[in-house]
């Protein structure tokens, strides 16, 4: 049996670990063949991390090269990743789910394809359970994130508003709006919001509340689900990666997980 052919793209800390990944805990079911960046340098970070020099190629050509692309960019890119994917019938799993909002067709599109889109579940809890509520009525889905100052820096809301959050000395909310506004506001920071946008009633409806405090010491999501099933509450406590304190450990950890879940159901040759 050939080992899942398996292109990343996008090199910093979370599709370097997804490709430590690939080369020790899933080196036996999948190939590492390819990686992509925009940005040479983080090429050259990850094959130095390592310690193994991984093929680089261009986005079209790596598309063409692999059974499956795992998207680790970023939300602005996510979109175009996502339709490229189709086109040349390769499945994908991303990471980057706020770049599908607005963009939803692409879904529809891809399964009118049999082209599979893999949406892990990130660094939020209870997405199975939302899905399960959905088969009722869903009254309101709200998600409330708490992050380090450091966690939240450089987000286009804040940049926008002129706010400076490490001159923040208590808990502050800093936004409360809809999912789509969030995902807009805070790109690099709230991708839990875009999945569970997907998976509930969408970014229109879900109401997102991020708050931050410099006595936080790590990311955390809590979700409040009511309609016919009840209310459903879900609270994750989050270690930020080392390298990238923006990303929960825990998204990167359910890159894997879900990479793992797709080698054992996916079968190439015979």
């Amino acid at each position: 049996m050939k080992r899942l052919k398996i292109g990343i793209v996008g090199c910093g800390a979370m599709g370097t670990r997804i490709a430590e990944a690939c080369l020790t805990k899933l080196k036996f079911a999948v190939e590492l063949a390819a990686v992509c960046d925009i940005d040479d340098n983080k090429i050259a970070a990850l094959n130095g991390y390592l310690k193994k020099r991984v093929r680089a190629l261009k986005l079209d050509g790596l598309i063409k090269k692999v059974d499956l692309v795992v998207e680790s960019s970023s939300a602005s890119v996510s979109g175009t990743i996502v339709a490229k994917c189709i086109k040349d019938n390769t499945n994908c799993l991303v990471m980057s789910v706020g770049g599908l909002l607005g963009r939803e067709a692409l879904l529809k599109k891809a399964a009118a394809k049999g082209v599979k889109i893999y949406i892990p579940s990130g660094a939020v809890s209870g997405i199975d359970a939302l899905k399960a509520a959905g088969c009722g009525k869903i009254a309101a889905v709200t998600l409330t994130t708490r992050k380090p100052p450091k966690g939240l820096e450089g987000a286009p809301y804040l940049v926008n508003n002129g706010v400076d959050v490490y001159a923040i000395t208590k808990e502050t909310v800093l936004f409360d709006g809809s999912a789509r506004d969030a995902v807009k506001g805070f790109p690099a920071n709230v991708n839990v919001a875009a999945v569970l946008s997907l998976a509930g009633i969408g970014a229109g409806r879900t109401k997102v509340r991020i708050v931050t405090s410099p006595h936080y010491k790590s990311n955390i999501h809590e979700v409040e689900i009511t309609g016919d099933s009840g209310t459903i509450t879900t609270r994750t406590e989050n270690v930020p990666s080392k390298a990238n304190p923006k990303t929960s450990a825990l998204a990167i950890y359910s890159a894997i997980a879900t990479l793992e879940e797709v080698v054992k159901s996916v079968r190439i040759g015979t």
